[in-house]
């Protein structure tokens, strides 16, 4: 039928072909212009059986038909849009129209035989209007006194459905479907220009790729994998005849809507069948064979947007992503008509591994119907990347649309703009931006204060606005389990997650510094609104996301660089064009303050919080407790990966508080960040870094943040270079780094320090040194006699 795409056939060529449509369309073009009342006759017959008398083809008809233009506007057609995870397995699609339109070499060549049997078997001799065909309409149409068959001829068809798919409302489409001479009129004029513009291969893969055949699908391709699970390349001669059976009545024979449909299909193919072996284009015994066969059908669903997605939370960022950011466009309508119509391929973030290491975590200690929700996203540190994007319940409309039940419309591992809610207050998780902000200031591991029991944040505190914001009316006490008054130093004041401590540090580094570091890390308030910059910052008043949250601690373990959280890789348009996505990052913080960071959120793994809670490799976290436990949460990293997991009634957190409550079929007197986040994000980074190598963290640099004193500050509390190692005898052997101790800045006590052994001890630089000093015991009294006398053996914590 057919050797390739451009169309070419024996004899003669498709010059030779094209040239005796021209001439036959000439010959009918001047029958209709000189005896307008035979052309008339024609398509009135065919489009109105009924109708009769005088006049039926007028002067103004005629006068129509030569005014309408030749050239018809072919708007692209309507394709789906694929969400890809990373590595290229589709997930998720969009759509208007379920289409995949593919060229004339992803159609079996049985395909178009059997469209062309059905529809207009002389299609490849006539110039876009079938006389012969016409004409037997008209008697089988006058005979029935109703439409029994079509005399348009395919080109005409093609014609009709690019009307259609023009048609900006309503009203057009029905003008484009109305039974009008003059429709029918224009309709020929148009498939006479298409016929002058196409090759008939050309016209008829158009039409295959415009058609509809029933169950939602749009195309042969669509059609294929619709009814059957294949693609159009792999149809067999049953399957191309079901398909093109279906096209001249889809709803009618939509074999979705069940047995009755079904049946009706069944008689089309059937038909198509003989007439494919009456037209000699598969044997009599090959249609025979087909038609005792059942339809064979595997139907396959073809679910558009998220609700129906494998991931639907991921899905709905994307989706969110693309129609609010005026990078994927400058108005809503152009986002919006690229997402559902323009058929892109977007390749986006999401890691299969991570996703279900999540969701599998989630589900383990929260139950869907449960009204408490867990929401959890994983990020890539050092490039933004969200691997996962998690909730305890799923996604769509509960049944009789109530607002409890197993389902949410709300992305809730997500921020406002990405279809999530109002989020829940972070809590001591904003410690970690106090830590960091500390550290930058110079402050060291060992440094603290002797806190109180209860705090009133009444001076010292003042807005990035220079406002004073202190509150009188607010007594802040250390929450239940984490941690009482007494002596804390940086370290151990974070690991048992000390409110006091943190106020007081708050206060003493500054609250608009404090903000300011969130604000470098990509701290926003869930709802969009401005951060509330109050003493109680560093407690995390403010309610966020986990995908906010995870991203501002991936920028700790990529050591300081910030990425904004990414979830589209490259997006690939339907002409061949692709669009990389890079990362956008900044360096946040020096890389020695988040080393320093990191250093003391590891410790909450091993003595604070999250103490036996570990994941088998170097992590850093922090747990967070709201006061009144309206919400819990944790938030912890490796270089690898940063994950932060939320819990909060969805009904309200204030309202509903997370005491005496039974989540996942456990009670729990009062939740907090280490008796539930916690566990939740031990079992997903177990999950998610699985197969992935582990990664240390850099050391910190000891002799800028080793030391400092805390008054009352036990020795076994002090924080341990992490590269000195523990010696057979109870002591510690350097790992390249010799103790020493100094006395303090402020004249007071004395301060350990580091020094590596290629840097001389006798150097004039370290005379000022004490000599002979025990390692346990730093020299309390300066002896009068002895002085600052250099070359004088200084005992190192593993000998003199």
């Amino acid at each position: 039928m057919t050797s390739g795409s451009d169309g070419r056939r024996t004899p003669g060529g498709e010059s030779a072909q094209r040239r005796l449509r021209e001439r036959s369309a000439l010959e009918g073009v001047a029958t209709l212009g000189v005896a307008g009342v035979i052309g008339g006759l024609l398509v009135a017959a065919v489009a109105l059986p009924a109708v009769g008398g005088a006049g039926i083809m007028t002067r103004s008809a005629a006068h129509d038909f030569f005014e309408v233009p030749t050239m018809l506007r072919e708007a692209p057609l309507p394709e789906r849009t694929r969400l890809l995870d990373k590595d290229g397995k589709q997930f998720a699609q969009f759509y208007v129209q379920n289409r995949q339109s593919v060229d004339i070499g992803r159609i079996a060549p049985i395909m178009l035989k059997a469209m062309v049997a059905i529809e207009d078997s002389r299609f490849y001799e006539h110039a876009g209007l079938d006389l012969k065909g016409t004409l037997r309409a008209i008697i089988a149409n006058t005979k029935a006194g109703s439409i029994r068959q079509g005399g348009s001829s395919l080109t005409q068809q093609l014609v009709k459905n690019i009307l259609l798919q023009n048609a900006h409302s309503e009203a057009e489409r029905d003008l484009a479907r109305a039974p009008s001479i003059r429709r029918k009129l224009q309709e020929l004029r148009y498939a006479m220009g298409l016929e002058r513009k196409y090759t008939k291969d050309q016209i008829l893969v158009r039409y295959l790729n415009i058609a509809y055949f029933g169950g939602g699908a749009f195309g042969v391709q669509a059609a294929a994998q619709r009814f059957f699970g294949i693609s159009a390349a792999a149809l067999t001669p049953a399957q191309a005849a079901t398909l093109a059976g279906a096209v001249r009545t889809p709803y009618f024979t939509d074999p979705t809507l069940g047995p009755e449909h079904q049946e009706r299909l069944l008689e089309r193919r059937d038909l198509v069948l003989d007439r494919m072996a009456q037209l000699k284009m598969i044997p009599q015994v090959r249609a025979d064979a087909a038609k005792a066969a059942p339809l064979a059908l595997s139907l396959r669903p073809e679910p558009g947007g998220c609700s129906e997605s494998e991931y639907p939370f991921f899905c709905l960022y994307v989706q969110k992503e693309i129609v609010t950011n005026p990078a994927f466009g400058q108005t809503r309508g152009e986002r919006e008509r690229r997402l559902y119509r323009d058929g892109l391929v977007i390749r986006t973030t999401l890691d299969r591994t991570a996703q279900r290491a999540a969701e599998h975590a989630i589900s383990a200690h929260v139950h869907p119907k449960d009204n408490e929700v867990a929401a959890e996203a994983m990020v890539e540190p050092g490039t933004g990347r969200i691997r996962a994007l998690a909730a305890s319940k799923g996604y769509g409309i509960n049944p009789g649309d109530r607002n409890d039940g197993p389902r949410t419309t709300y992305n809730l591992p997500a921020d406002k703009a990405h279809g999530g809610g109002l989020g829940f207050q972070a809590g001591s998780t904003f410690k970690a931006f106090t830590l960091a902000t500390a550290l930058a200031k110079g402050w060291r591991f060992d440094q603290g204060f002797n806190t109180p029991g209860s705090f009133e944040p009444s001076s010292g505190y003042k807005d990035c606005s220079g406002k004073r914001v202190n509150d009188t009316n607010t007594v802040v006490h250390n929450a239940s389990g984490e941690g009482q008054g007494g002596p804390y130093s940086l370290a151990t004041g974070t690991w048992q997650s000390v409110n006091i401590f943190y106020m007081m540090l708050e206060r003493d580094v500054g609250l608009c510094d404090v903000v300011r570091t969130a604000r470098s890390l990509g701290v926003v308030r869930a709802d969009g609104l401005p951060l509330k910059e109050v003493p109680t910052f560093t407690l995390g008043v403010n309610e966020m996301d986990p995908v906010t949250v995870a991203a501002a601690f991936a920028a700790f373990g990529a050591r300081g660089r910030y990425c904004r959280p990414m979830a589209i890789l490259e997006i690939s348009e339907r002409r061949g064009r692709r669009t990389a996505i890079s990362p956008s990052c900044a360096e946040a913080m020096e890389q020695e303050v988040a080393d320093a960071v990191n250093h003391v959120l590891s410790g909450v793994f091993t003595k604070g919080t999250m103490k036996g809670q570990g994941i088998g490799r170097a992590a850093a976290g922090k747990t967070g407790t709201n006061n009144g436990y309206t919400s819990a949460w944790f938030a912890g990293y490796t270089p690898d990966l940063a994950a932060a997991v939320s819990v909060g009634d969805i009904r309200g957190a204030y309202k509903y508080p997370l005491t005496n409550v039974e989540i996942g079929g456990q009670y729990y007197g009062s939740v907090q960040g280490a008796s539930l986040p916690g566990p939740i994000w031990v079992r997903s980074m177990e999950g998610a870094l699985r197969y992935i190598p582990e990664t240390s963290f850099t050391a910190p640099d000891m002799h800028r943040f080793g030391g400092g004193s805390t008054p009352g500050l036990k020795p076994e509390d002090q924080l341990v270079d992490p590269r000195l190692e523990p010696r057979e005898d109870g002591g510690r052997r350097e790992r390249g780094l010799h103790r020493h101790w100094r006395r303090a800045a402020d004249d007071y006590g004395w301060d350990p320090f580091w020094i590596t052994p290629e840097e001389d001890p006798w150097a004039p630089r370290h005379r000022r040194y004490r000599t002979r000093h025990d390692w346990d015991d730093p020299p309390s009294e300066r002896p009068a006699d002895d002085g600052w006398k250099p070359r004088r053996r200084v005992r190192y914590e593993d000998g003199w």
